[in-house]
């Protein structure tokens, strides 16, 4: 879905699938760390035990980059379901994303709402 939002976002934002920046065993603690040093960094996660992890939280939070989970049942519904929600929701994403303080996470429902965290 990444390189498919990169398409279309082309020009207006920059969209990044981790896979294309970090090896995919990297442990999430290290390439947060990393991208700490590149700060304004939106990041979008199916990984929802990144914000129950006490480590990886004090990581992504020092970090200060703004993160959005995808709620459990995401990867439950069919793929062009999820990126139709995922496309209806990101305007208001990125409009969260801009007021957010640095390391602020945030939650989106399988129904394409956001919840602050």
């Amino acid at each position: 879905m990444a390189r498919g939002f990169k398409a279309f976002l082309e020009g207006e934002h920059e969209v990044v699938h981790l896979r294309d920046r970090f090896l995919p065993n990297k442990p999430d603690i290290e390439w947060m760390k990393e991208l700490a040093a590149e700060p304004g960094w939106v990041i979008i996660s199916g990984d929802v035990r990144i914000g129950r992890n006490p480590h990886e939280i004090a990581a992504w939070q020092a970090a200060g980059h703004t993160i959005f989970f995808l709620k459990a049942g995401w990867t439950h519904i069919p793929f062009w379901e999820q990126v139709h929600k995922l496309a209806k929701c990101f305007p208001e994403i990125i409009e969260q994303a801009k007021r957010a303080k640095p390391g602020q996470g945030f939650k989106v429902t399988i129904h394409a709402k956001i919840e602050g965290s």
